[in-house]
């Protein structure tokens, strides 16, 4: 597995890569098993009440979530770059500049392949 996390405004968002031959969760709208690399993670969006409260950059903001919709890919690149994008979005819904998220991508044994902080698109 492949966790790619996010982190500004003092909160931080991750989601799971998970690779070929290892099993992904598998629910309704899940992507076929033959999907060489399956990312799921979190989908939210900011409420004006109810919701879970969060502090993101010294502000309370009431967040909603979403079922996580799971998206299959064939290469480890597209499923990568996919998945930074998804975070940077989620980050965006909720009032953060995309180009703030620090993003970090890493292998669950640990071993960071890449950090730092990466603008928008």
């Amino acid at each position: 597995m492949i966790l790619v996390r996010g982190r500004a405004g003092g909160t931080e968002l991750t989601g799971t890569l998970y690779e070929r031959g290892e099993r992904a969760p598998s629910f309704r709208g899940a992507p076929d098993e033959a999907a060489a690399y399956v990312w799921v993670c979190d989908e939210f969006y900011e409420v004006d009440s109810g919701g879970s409260s969060q502090l993101v950059d010294g502000r309370e903001v009431n967040l909603a979530f979403e079922s996580p919709m799971p998206r299959g890919f064939d290469t480890r690149e597209q499923a990568i770059e996919a998945a930074k994008e998804h975070v940077k979005t989620q980050f965006a819904r909720i009032g953060v500049d995309p180009a703030d998220v620090e993003l970090e991508v890493e292998k669950t044994d640990g071993a960071t392949e890449e950090a730092g902080s990466e603008g928008g698109a």
